[in-house]
């Protein structure tokens, strides 16, 4: 069947009628014909073939005429239908026509009948197959426009690398993605030569959704082609068929450009395509490659000098780091490497926001298991609570035990902290029912406590021995609140309630009194941030 070729779809238990339409309207006529004996076979068929017009009886197994007509309109399926049934009525055809059928036939009907009712439909037909031409004649004419902006935003992505001073392991693989999206290629890797060799530092293989770094030395004879002669290296098919004479193993495009600085090469930039039915590289993607080449190479040698800066730099925070990380949250360090000033004792009145957290069924556990076990389990418990406090960027004040603290909105500022750390105990509270279901429930969880208000938060101690901390009574109420929760759940004050807004759900659980203060306070359960 030509492209052209109406495909007409007979959807009718009745075998004779299907024959007669067949055999005396569709064939003779030149069209294409698709049958179905029941409504369920022709929606698949519909979904499956995208007939041009459909002839649907009314009454059918399965899935009756007006189903069908029901399931086309839920599908958004505009498919000129002509009714077919033995039952007309003026109440039928209303309603057949308000659910899309473009016309109506009664069964017993005559050739002609049917061609005066399918001819109607067909200029319905032919307005879309020329609209789907005009469309795709417009993609094709779009193509290559799309293709040369692509290119440009490329280039101009790679150019915006240049002057960012980005990490190596940063930059190759973007160099390598940009290469193979611009030329539409399947993989790519990008070599620098080092120590006169030819490095391999960052890949992407046709199965890879982008390119990552590597380190490993290259055996591609291409790229060492275009790294000896400083020239770039694409073959065009005819050349390639030569050449897989020798080596089979040759993909089916390739193309290899050398990364100069000045006249010195620093390094090769490679793409290639393996399918089959990959398109060859052409002269313009050549000269794609070079001008993507020209820019990565001035990025390289930036991101070199970068690195050699940056590796003088901070040789000394890295040994400060590594001293202080093990025990204080990572903004309290980037703090410290940043002003050593604030190292200095004293503290400053702020609005935070502070979570209490204790281990539910500790006692009872630490009872019954080996001390060994007890402090293996109370550090696996306590080191999900870091985890998920340092992933809201809270800073975690103390361990007391089987509980800790943590704080937000300090030492840096946080606009939104108090979702933070309610979004921190709803955290704590996921990661310790799935820690328990994938390694065995030892009867403990957290009972977490979140409030907001000031506090006096900064470095308390002496000069030999400090500790980054918050004090106030925000701190005591919080602590008071964690100790009223149940195993599992999250309570909050009225305070932080009217922080997060009306989005969220939650459970009133009443009045608590607080040691410390003359009046009771409003306390409810966080279900969820909505």
């Amino acid at each position: 069947m030509s492209e052209n070729t109406v495909r007409v779809l007979i959807a009718d238990d009745g075998k004779d009628n299907r024959d007669f339409i067949v055999d005396f309207i569709l064939k003779p006529n030149g069209f294409e014909p698709l049958i179905a004996r029941d409504g369920l076979e022709a929606m698949q068929l519909i979904k499956q073939q995208q007939p041009d017009i459909i002839l649907l009886d009314l009454q059918m197994p399965r899935m009756n005429g007006m189903e069908v007509l029901d399931e086309l309109q839920k599908e958004g399926l505009t498919i000129p239908v002509i009714l077919m049934t033995f039952h007309g009525s003026e109440e039928i055809a209303v309603e057949v026509y308000r659910k899309g059928v473009r016309d109506y036939v009664r069964k017993p009907y005559t050739v002609d009948e049917m061609m005066d009712a399918m001819n109607r439909c067909l200029g319905e037909v032919r307005l879309r197959q020329e609209k789907d031409a005009l469309t795709n004649r417009l993609l094709r004419a779009n193509a290559t426009l799309t293709r040369r902006v692509k290119e440009l935003n490329t280039l101009y992505t790679i150019g915006k690398s240049v002057t960012e001073l980005m990490s190596m392991e940063t930059l190759l693989p973007r160099v390598v993605d940009a290469a193979t999206q611009v030329v539409e290629a399947e993989q790519g890797a990008l070599y620098l030569i080092e120590g006169g060799q030819l490095v391999c530092r960052a890949i992407k293989t046709h199965a890879d959704s982008a390119a990552t770094p590597c380190n490993d030395y290259s055996t591609d004879r291409i790229a060492k082609r275009a790294a000896a002669s400083g020239q770039p290296v694409v073959f065009s098919p005819e050349e390639l068929e030569k050449h897989r004479a020798k080596d089979p193993s040759l993909p089916a495009a390739i193309a290899s450009i050398p990364l100069k600085m000045k006249d010195r090469v620093v390094g090769v930039l490679s793409v290639s395509s393996v399918s089959a039915h990959a398109r060859p590289f052409t002269k313009q993607d050549g000269t794609m490659l070079s001008a993507l080449g020209d820019y990565a190479a001035i990025a390289i040698e930036n991101a070199r000098i970068y690195a050699a800066l940056e590796e003088a730099s901070t040789l000394q925070s890295e040994k400060l780091r590594t001293a202080f990380e093990r025990y204080v949250a990572p903004s309290v360090v980037e703090r410290v490497l940043q002003n050593p000033e604030a190292m200095r004792l004293g503290g400053m009145r702020r609005e935070i926001s502070v979570v209490f957290a204790d281990v539910r069924g500790f006692t009872r556990y630490s009872e019954q298991a080996r001390p060994e076990d007890v402090v293996a389990s109370l550090n696996q418990y306590l080191s999900i609570a870091t985890q998920v406090i340092f992933s809201r960027e809270g800073t975690l004040d103390k361990f007391q035990g089987d509980a800790v603290m943590a704080v937000f909105n300090a030492p840096e500022d946080q606009a939104d902290h108090v979702w933070r750390a309610a979004d921190a105990a709803l955290a704590l509270q996921r990661a310790i029912t799935e820690r328990n279901a994938r390694g065995g429930d030892l009867g403990m969880s957290f009972g977490v406590g979140v409030h907001v208000g000031e506090a006096v938060v900064g470095n308390i101690g002496t000069d030999k021995a400090m500790n980054y901390t918050a004090i106030g009574d925000t701190v005591n109420v919080t602590k008071r609140l964690q100790e009223h929760a149940a195993a599992g759940q999250v309570l909050i004050t009225a305070e932080a309630r009217a922080h997060l807004g009306d989005k969220i759900e939650v459970k009133p659980v009443g009045e608590i009194t607080v040691k410390g203060r003359t009046q009771p306070i409003e306390v409810f359960e966080l279900v969820s941030l909505g």
